[in-house]
């Protein structure tokens, strides 16, 4: 069995998406109309722009799967851009004869300035399609099919929005999902779901955007996931780094977070229970201010991961900047853009938390089937529990 990865392709306004998964043991059902379900979730929310109801992302499986299970292989998917035909002429794939209009108003807080340097670039078009959060949508294609493989072991991965602005959710321990997909900015407090969208109708009457912070459960993970004898094989870095991926997260912080170390000692670690307090669930604990993971490992307690995303870049009044090619000031470029991604930017970190775990669990317990994975699984699950000292 390989290890699990990913890699997509394809640009915002080019002909499609392109994904490919490889590592996903044979037999996972899986279908479009699972995967079609997170891809609708990470369009919605209250602050997206029009593109979200012009295009109804749609993933085709085009390889790795048959008969609604997969084989093994690596699984590819496409997801084809609606608006292609708009842009065919602007993101021709062949030699344009001619001089393409270029876009040289450099953008604060994008890609812009950076890869049109780093790549040797004289248009910033070049860098802005691939640079966008358009490429999300694969990835949470991608989550879609690690997330049916997490589901065979019990494992579930939801999010929801603890803030936008400087409105704050106020929830006390795991959320509501039915309140937190019922609500249009997936906030499992109506009253300060409220607020949030009077604070982005705000921002959009001043032409400016807003960021926030949202937040991934994943429960039922076994305890033993990842180590703690590398660096790069501490799970909490592996997810720190996945989530921090998503386009315009500036923050990561795992369990209490930030909160703990402002704390005392005694009031940032988890006291385990005894047996008779596990409710058929072993080793439990009175709080989860770790977040679910200790040495880089998970403990099992649900892993609670939760990312920060500045306000969005492109402002309906741009703020001053530079052209690239003359150097002088004029007003940055404006492509179309939303408000506020943050009610989708927790579907696309409930997508990244979920192929971590998924990597992880295959990590742990291998198998090229999914039969093969679930005997080691279940193996390792027997061993769970106190330790009775070997005696010679």
């Amino acid at each position: 069995m390989s290890e699990l990865r990913f890699m997509t392709a394809g640009e915002s306004h080019g002909q499609a998406l392109v994904a490919i998964l490889e590592g996903i043991p044979a037999g996972v059902d899986i279908t479009e109309d699972y995967i079609q379900r997170d891809l609708h979730r990470r369009q919605g929310g209250y602050g997206r722009s029009r593109r979200q109801q012009l295009e109804v992302d749609h993933a085709s499986l085009v390889g790795g799967v048959r008969h609604g299970k997969t084989l093994g292989s690596p699984v590819a998917m496409v997801i084809a851009n609606r608006v292609w035909e708009d842009w065919q002429e602007v993101m021709k794939v062949g030699p344009y004869e001619g001089d393409p209009k270029k876009v040289t108003r450099l953008r604060p807080g994008h890609a812009d300035l950076a890869g049109t340097m780093k790549y040797d670039f004289d248009d910033v078009r070049n860098i802005l399609e691939r640079a966008s959060a358009r490429e999300t949508a694969a990835r949470v294609a991608v989550g879609a099919v690690c997330r049916r493989f997490l589901e065979e072991f019990g494992v579930a991965v939801h999010s929801h929005t603890t803030s936008i602005g400087d409105v704050a959710a106020e929830v006390a321990g795991e959320p509501d999902w039915n309140a937190v997909e019922a609500s249009e900015v997936r906030c499992a407090d109506a009253a300060a779901g409220e607020r949030m969208v009077q604070a982005i109708d705000s921002a959009k009457e001043a032409g400016d955007t807003l960021g926030g912070t949202f937040e991934m459960w994943a429960t039922g993970v076994p305890i033993g996931l990842g180590s703690h004898i590398q660096w790069d094989r501490k799970l909490d870095g592996q997810l720190a780094q996945a989530v921090m991926s998503i386009q315009a997260t500036k923050g990561v912080d795992i369990g209490g977070g930030f909160a703990v170390a402002a704390g005392l000692g005694s009031l940032a670690h988890d006291v385990i229970m005894p047996p008779d307090k596990w409710n058929g669930t072993p080793w439990r604990r009175e709080t989860n201010r770790a977040g679910g993971l200790e040495g880089g490992m998970t403990n099992g307690e649900p892993v609670v991961v939760r990312g920060a995303l500045k306000p969005i870049s492109t402002l309906s009044k741009p703020l001053p900047s530079v052209d690239l090619h003359t150097g002088e000031e004029i007003q940055a470029h404006y492509e179309r853009s939303d408000i506020c991604t943050v009610p989708a930017a927790g579907v696309v970190g409930e997508a990244m938390v979920a192929i971590v775990l998924a990597r992880a669990m295959l990590e742990k317990f291998g198998g090229d089937s999914l039969s093969e994975t679930r005997r080691n699984y279940d193996a390792y699950q027997a061993t769970i529990g106190p330790r009775t000292p070997n005696r010679a």
